[in-house]
């Protein structure tokens, strides 16, 4: 009974961070305040570290030594933390490196009885390498190879996944487009006997700077490998982010999860699930960001990420 409880435990961890039945879901959060801010529209992204964990070719435009650390306090005792790092190899072409962990807290362990017997924890975590180059003038591809570790009590499970992606861009118009195939990998041991899917996404999206206002906009659809009733529902997990440049100093980040939205939707009202807002501010040579995600009636979640270049 012990184990099976175990058992049971675990999906609802994930259910807590998405409604599929995937396992490892915490790869699908939106870590850093930015992209958060912006309700993950970031494949087309191509000026921050953060992109590694979107499209791999995105770290292929970025220049210097960025690196980012992101901290998500999500619903509960979940919290989450990320590094992201890139840089240049002469002769080689630019590398990224990355980790995200999120920690589920502390249960009550209890016998068939409700006798309580101990505690435990639950956690999960990636080690991300990635690697990016050009194809052609603006044109860049990016692979990224991944190590996945989940804990629960005394139970794990381990997995391998990669990311592969595609960016151009057009500096002039300051336009980029982007696409990626995150998360396609496998299990190399399981919880229990039964092995479970990776949540596979492939993404397309584009950003564009207006020509006359201090206005970038984006625009991302997401989770189209998923099967769906026809084909304009394919369309349905999109999102849409704008970032106002108020300053040198000040951003302003505004962000809509289409998907999120309806899936958050309880009796007939969103409230205003789906909803996100952050802003950054440049001091010197760090970047200070915050981010605001609803999640309607069920709460919201709280995102801090501090940048530099090394």
């Amino acid at each position: 009974m012990k184990n099976r409880l175990l058992f049971l435990l675990l999906p609802l961890f994930l259910i807590q961070t998405s409604f599929s039945q995937n396992i490892y879901e915490f790869l699908e959060l939106d870590n850093s305040a930015r992209a958060g801010a912006l309700a993950g529209s970031f494949v087309s992204n191509n000026d921050d570290p953060n992109v590694i964990f979107y499209n791999p070719a995105g770290i292929g435009l970025l220049t210097e030594s960025p690196i980012s650390f992101s901290y998500l306090k999500h619903l509960l005792d979940i919290n989450l933390t990320s590094l992201a790092y890139s840089t240049e190899i002469q002769g080689i072409g630019r590398i990224g490196a990355a980790i995200k962990y999120i920690n589920y807290g502390d249960f009550v362990e209890a016998n068939d009885d409700g006798e309580k017997t101990g505690n435990f924890s639950a956690g999960e975590v990636a080690f991300v390498l990635g690697y990016a180059n050009t194809l052609d003038e603006n044109f860049y591809y990016g692979i990224n190879g991944k190590v996945i570790y989940s804990s629960i009590a005394g139970y794990s499970s381990t997995g391998i996944a990669a990311d592969l992606g595609l960016h151009y861009t057009i500096p002039d118009d300051e336009f980029d487009v982007g696409f990626a195939i995150l998360n396609a990998g496998s299990q190399l041991s399981e919880y229990g006997s039964t092995k479970e899917s990776l949540p596979l996404d492939i993404v397309i999206g584009a950003s564009k700077r207006l020509a006359h206002l201090p206005l970038r906009l984006s625009l991302d659809f997401h989770k189209l490998n998923e099967k769906r009733d026809d084909f304009g529902s394919k369309f349905r997990a999109f999102t849409v982010g704008a970032e106002f440049t108020l300053s040198k100093a000040l951003r302003l980040r505004l962000g809509y999860d289409n998907e999120k939205r309806k899936d958050l939707k309880i009796g007939t009202t969103s409230g205003v699930a789906g909803l996100n807002i952050g802003v950054g501010l440049v001091i010197s040579k760090y970047v200070f960001d915050y981010g605001f995600s609803s999640m309607g009636l069920v709460g919201g979640l709280h995102r801090v990420s501090i940048s530099t270049s090394l």
